[in-house]
């Protein structure tokens, strides 16, 4: 059985099954406990019946008017726990935060090489908003999609139809 549970300070000794993953983006400590101290309703572990950490999600919600909205910043399941259903019970549970915040998508960043998560998502109903040129950084640095799911505030799903054109990152709102 999974439970959910708020992050805490504490974890951050105990995720190394998560975080010692090619695919997972590693912060430093600080940006984490910015997150937890400006958006802890955001942020979420994923306990197996254990302790152990299965995954966690960090979001945030930014914006203004119609561009109000939930971003996840992270979402990461251990090797070992994944295609069980962890990654998209955290991201049902944010989208859920979305909701009671009045937002009017979620969105998020993938690499463009992450072929089963945006398999994830789109089954999720997430589309290909845009792709964002050079993204992630590395040798050679990568693109990332920028995917988008709208939530009941956005009738007309107006948030969610697709740009014809790649941006670069310095144009990401």
């Amino acid at each position: 059985m999974t439970t959910l549970r708020p992050f805490t300070c504490d974890d951050l000794l105990k995720y190394n099954n998560v975080n010692l993953d090619p695919l997972t983006e590693t912060y430093g400590i600080n940006f984490y406990m910015q997150y937890l101290a400006r958006w802890p309703e955001y942020f979420q572990v994923a306990e197996a019946p254990n302790g152990e950490i299965m995954g966690y999600i960090m979001g945030k919600a930014e914006g203004h008017g119609t561009n109000w909205h939930g971003h996840v910043t992270a979402l990461t399941v251990a090797p070992c726990y994944r295609r069980l259903g962890v990654a998209a019970l955290l991201m049902n549970w944010l989208e859920d935060v979305s909701e009671k915040k009045h937002a009017y998508f979620v969105d998020l960043f993938v690499r463009v090489s992450n072929k089963v998560a945006i398999s994830m998502y789109q089954a999720m109903g997430y589309i290909v908003y845009r792709t964002v040129l050079e993204y992630y950084s590395g040798n050679p640095d990568e693109d990332a999609y920028d995917m988008r799911k709208a939530l009941s505030r956005d009738v007309d799903k107006e948030s969610v139809v697709p740009l014809d054109h790649p941006v670069r990152p310095e144009e990401v709102e």
